[in-house]
Formats: C-alpha cells, sequence, structure tokens
C-alpha cells in the first residue's frame, strides 16, 4: 500500500480529517481545511464544488493519483472523491510522502511544510504567553496585594 494512503488513514484515526463533500466544504468554511483531496475520477460537479470550497482561502486543492475506490477503502467511507486534512502537520507529512513518489506535488509538500512549522511556532508562543500569564512577574506600578494604611 501506498505510503501517502497510510497517512490518510493515521489522520481519520486521529479525527483529523473530514470525508465527503458535505464535511468538506463546512470545514473549509470554518477555516479548519489545510489541504482538500480529490480523487482523481472524482466527477465534473463535484470538481467544481472542491474549486468553490477554496475560492478565496489560502487552502491548496490536490487531485490526487488514487481513485475514489483507493479513498474509500482507506477512510472507511463508500464512495469518497473528496476528503480534507485538517491538521497541519499530517497535511505536510501526507503530501511529503505523496511528493517523493511524485514530484508534481513538491511545491504544495514545500508549502504545507512552512505553514506546519509556522502553526507550531504560534503554538508555543501561545503556550509560552499563557505560562507567564500564570506565573509571571507583576507589572511596574501594579499592586502588590499588600494593604497600606492612612495615615
Amino acid at each position: 500500500m501506498n505510503k501517502a494512503l497510510n497517512y490518510i488513514g493515521l489522520a481519520k484515526k486521529a479525527g483529523s480529517i473530514e470525508v465527503g463533500e458535505t464535511n468538506s466544504g463546512a470545514a473549509i468554511r470554518a477555516g479548519k481545511g489545510r489541504v482538500l483531496l480529490l480523487a482523481s475520477d472524482a466527477s465534473d460537479n463535484a470538481r467544481r464544488r472542491a474549486e468553490n470550497y477554496i475560492h478565496d482561502t489560502q487552502t491548496p486543492m490536490v487531485t490526487l493519483p488514487f481513485s475514489k475506490s483507493d479513498l474509500s477503502q482507506i477512510t472507511g467511507d463508500t464512495g469518497c472523491s473528496m476528503a480534507v486534512i485538517t491538521d497541519f502537520g499530517l497535511a505536510a507529512a501526507f503530501m511529503a510522502a505523496l511528493a517523493e513518489d511524485q514530484p508534481d506535488y513538491k511545491a504544495t509538500a514545500e508549502l504545507l511544510t512552512q505553514k506546519s512549522v509556522k502553526a507550531q511556532m504560534r503554538k508555543r508562543e501561545a503556550l509560552a504567553h499563557e505560562k507567564n500569564q500564570k506565573i509571571g512577574k507583576a507589572a511596574a506600578g501594579t499592586a502588590t496585594g499588600k494593604r497600606r494604611k492612612n495615615i
């Protein structure tokens, strides 16, 4: 089995993939979609809907070298022609695995890798900020908790 298909199965187990046209469109509209995957034998209507979903978003759309039956088998859903990976790390790993076999996907893989690195950095900064808020030093000129008596 293809290494890239294994990443789709891993994303399914992790709950980081939305399968089907309705779920994919909802995930992209909610801003959670990282990469839109379209089966190679998807209908023209499905392709048009996918292009409308990603219109005015930063979400890349990738036509996979896999058929609907391959996607259906790995995700466990019947008639699956469209899916969205909602995690940056898994999306980057999937595209990197796909780019190993077919160099056409290399630009998208690099883009998702950069986005994944930025997302990890933002997450680390948010955790550091939260830690500073909990145990950080009091700002200058603020009350220290002691009450003074008026003399």
